[in-house]
């Protein structure tokens, strides 16, 4: 994934862990991290069963994340109604789309990126690391790793504060 600028850093997996009944971001994305291992391994019943769980789960949030788009792991949904993701979106590692986020064509979002409510990003664009998108930002152009970008059309406002590193 780093031939597409998204970042190699580590994910961290307790984002998309299942860990209640009713929880349906964490398993729309549990349903398309399935689909798309039973797919590599040839298991062509459990793509089946996966593919259903797909429509099931987009139905309940209706939101559409593509059964073969690439998501880097540890990729967050809080509130995972409405959400559009491009086939051809590419998802950094540690990534969070808020609600009525649109990636709309060839989107490259970088590791670390959390994108505000009612985002539309229409690509081809390329996002980097450490970015925040404002809520109903509307971004066309690329934007560098480290900033924070509001607006229409999306502006920088200012430099992402990265977190400090914890001293155990």
């Amino acid at each position: 994934m780093e031939e597409y600028g998204i970042s190699n850093s580590e994910p961290d997996w307790s984002r998309e862990a299942v860990t209640g009944f009713w929880e349906p971001g964490q398993k729309l994305v549990r349903s398309v991290r399935r689909y798309q291992a039973a797919r590599d391994r040839g298991a062509r019943l459990a793509m089946k069963y996966w593919a259903l769980n797909h429509r099931f789960w987009s139905t309940i949030t209706q939101s559409e994340i593509h059964l073969n788009c690439e998501i880097g792991g540890g990729l967050r949904l809080p509130h995972p109604t409405g959400i559009i993701v491009h086939p051809d979106a590419k998802i950094g590692v540690n990534a969070m789309l808020f609600h009525q986020v649109t990636l709309a064509g060839s989107v490259v979002l970088g590791g670390h990126v959390d994108v505000g409510a009612g985002a539309k990003i229409i690509g081809p664009v390329t996002v980097g690391h450490d970015v925040r998108i404002g809520a109903n930002t509307v971004v066309t152009r690329d934007i560098p790793s480290g900033k924070t970008v509001a607006g229409i059309p999306a502006r920088v406002i200012g430099d992402t504060p990265l977190e400090a590193p914890s001293e155990e």
